[in-house]
């Protein structure tokens, strides 16, 4: 929240002007509190950054990535929203590191992210990164709430068991290497004695 005198000097006006301009009603989130002070809500006032985010899960599917990134456009187009943006990814939506979502959910700018379906963005954790984004008074717009792709439902859930098989392997992998670490140690130490 910024003061009205702090708007006029930030727009090279006089006081007087600002207080005009706020009683016409052509400041965006300009309020009086209680107090009688005229303040104005900044993130109101900044322009729209709006990027589209798809994602199919393997490059197999990469020409069902252009046909989302198609009906997204589309979508937009008819709310008349300008895009900034079109990110398309191949990955699973149960891998946490991808790159470029995570250089969306990054992006300074960013006020609004478009994508087809909650899934598209994530399989898990949604409303963390929806409530997240809100912080950065960013939205996510979600045009199809409902989701129906069974196929692409299993590829993430064999992603996943395939995923988590491979983190217990590697424990078991490093535990037997830190038997082995330790075993040399203790041999070392008895040759040493």
């Amino acid at each position: 929240m910024k003061r009205l005198k702090d708007y006029a000097k930030e727009n090279g006006i006089q006081y007087r002007a600002a207080w005009n301009r706020y009683k016409a009603g052509k400041i965006l989130g300009a309020f009086q509190d209680e107090m009688g002070n005229i303040l104005i809500n900044e993130n109101l006032n900044r322009p729209q950054y709006i990027i589209c985010y798809c994602r199919v899960s393997s490059s197999k599917n990469k020409n069902n990535l252009d046909k989302q990134a198609d009906r997204l456009a589309a979508y937009c187009a008819a709310k008349g929203y300008k895009i900034n943006q079109i990110v398309k990814e191949c990955a699973s939506g149960l891998n946490d590191k991808r790159p470029k979502l995570i250089k969306v959910l990054k992006h300074p700018e960013v006020t609004h992210i478009v994508v087809e379906h909650h899934d598209r963005l994530t399989r898990f954790g949604f409303n963390y990164l929806e409530n997240w984004m809100q912080e950065k008074d960013c939205e996510i717009e979600v045009i199809n709430p409902a989701t129906h792709d069974k196929d692409d439902l299993m590829k993430d859930f064999v992603s996943l068991v395939t995923r988590f098989t491979a983190r217990l392997y590697g424990l078991r992998l490093s535990k037997r290497k830190t038997e082995q670490l330790i075993e040399t140690l203790n041999h070392e130490n008895t040759t040493l004695k």
